[in-house]
Formats: structure tokens, C-alpha cells, sequence
């Protein structure tokens, strides 16, 4: 109790004393993926921020530092389905394009799998999964049965890949905690994708003191419901930790 209420005050202070830099790993089709790797503790395990269609590494500007109050390391990643938000350009992206590779959003799949190979070789740890909208969708099916990955936190995922390729589907033998969120109008929906995994296992969210945003953005201090977010985030991490 006294840990958790210790980690529950530190969480929302927000962390200045981190470094941060630009690092490049590649695919498996050789592609060169970009991220921003928030350093907490080099012994400490990964957690990696997925962004949502259109988007990069960007989206989790002002939320990496905070979460790494939760005690992982960050590793922000540009997947090659993107562009550019908060100022940040998705440098995946716009190399992808160079070279003529699709960016289609089932071929992110690459660069969240070589996302997870690096930081696995760098701690030997299981890593947790941040996806927001279609790389939450990823990012789930990513984490089923893999033993690098320690569970998901997945924003707004979805079936975004098209109707011959159904997540729902796709969901069964699920083996990992995970926490689902939503806005108020895609509760309904997103219950409905997750039914195939296991209660015991899922944490579904939807905020009660407004409609809520889409992906991670919901995160963000210029979202109205973004403290509900937050604590619902806190306590279940404070569910997987107890769990070590």
C-alpha cells in the first residue's frame, strides 16, 4: 500500500531529470526506424509509444516524461504509416517513402517488432506496448504469445486493417494484461473487439466526466478528461508491478 501510494505521487509530478536522444535500428526489410529513447534507468525494462495514423514519435512529446515515472524506460517510435504532429516529422515515414516500401498499417508491424528486439537485447527484459488507434490494434496482436512483451496498453484500437483481416478474430488465446481505452462512443465498439480476451486479463476504460479523445491524445493536458486517463493508467500498472 505504502508503495503504491508513494509511486501514485511521484507519477503525477511531472520528470525533468532524464536524458533523451535520437536513436535508429532497422527492420527487417532493412528499413532504418527512428524513435526518441527517454532514459530513466539503464537496468530498468522499456515501455514503447505507438503513435496513431498520420503521426510520429511526436505524439508522446509531453506524455514520455511522465510516463517514465512508472519506472520504464520510453522509447518513442516514428512507425512507417505516419507523417508528422506536434512539429515532429516521422523520419520512418518519409524514408519508407524514399524507398518505395508500403506504408500501409499492417506493415508497421516491422518496425514495432524490431522496436521490441532492441530494447529486449538492451535490458533482457519484457517490454510493454503503448499503441494508440491503428498501432494499438497492432500492438495487440504483436504481444500475443510473444515473450518479449509484458503486457499492452492499447488507446482506441480497432479494425482498421480492412474486412478481410478481423482483430476480433485474431484476439483469441490472448495471454497478457492489458488496459483498453476509449472514448464514451467507441466503448460499445471496442468491447465488442476485445470480447475474445480473457476477463481475468483486460481492463476496459471509458472516462465518465466527458466524451474523451481519440488514441493517446486523451493523455494530453488539453484533453478535459486526461486525469481520468491517468489514474486509471496509474492503477492498473500498479496491478501488473504487483505481479513481479
Amino acid at each position: 500500500m505504502k508503495k503504491n501510494l508513494l509511486l501514485a505521487c511521484a507519477f503525477f509530478i511531472p520528470m525533468f531529470l532524464f536524458s533523451q536522444e535520437t536513436i535508429t535500428f532497422w527492420a527487417s526489410d532493412s528499413l532504418p526506424v527512428t524513435a526518441s529513447y527517454y532514459e530513466n534507468d539503464v537496468n530498468k525494462p522499456y515501455m514503447l509509444l505507438l503513435h496513431q495514423a498520420g503521426y510520429s514519435k511526436g505524439e508522446y512529446k509531453e506524455t514520455a516524461p511522465r510516463l517514465m515515472n512508472l519506472g520504464y524506460n520510453c522509447l518513442a517510435v516514428d512507425l512507417r504509416s505516419g507523417d508528422q504532429v506536434n512539429f515532429i516529422q516521422n523520419e520512418t515515414a518519409k524514408e519508407a517513402k524514399k524507398r518505395k516500401l508500403s506504408t500501409e498499417y499492417l506493415e508497421a508491424q516491422k518496425d514495432i517488432e524490431a522496436a521490441i528486439n532492441y530494447a529486449y537485447n538492451k535490458s533482457k527484459k519484457p517490454v510493454i506496448l503503448v499503441g494508440s488507434s491503428y498501432s494499438a490494434s497492432l500492438a495487440l496482436l504483436i504481444a500475443k504469445g510473444n515473450e518479449k512483451v509484458k503486457a499492452v496498453v492499447a488507446f482506441s484500437p480497432g479494425e482498421y486493417f480492412g474486412s478481410n483481416f478481423k482483430v476480433q478474430s485474431q484476439l483469441k488465446g490472448f495471454d497478457k494484461p492489458v488496459f483498453i481505452a476509449s472514448t464514451q462512443r467507441e466503448y460499445p465498439y471496442i468491447t465488442d473487439l476485445a470480447k475474445n480476451i480473457p476477463d481475468n486479463l483486460k481492463t476496459m476504460f471509458k472516462p465518465q466526466e466527458g466524451q474523451g479523445e481519440h488514441g493517446s491524445k486523451c493523455l494530453w493536458t488539453s484533453s478535459a478528461n486526461n486525469k481520468e486517463y491517468w489514474l486509471a493508467i496509474l492503477m492498473f500498472f500498479n496491478k501488473i508491478n504487483d505481479k513481479k
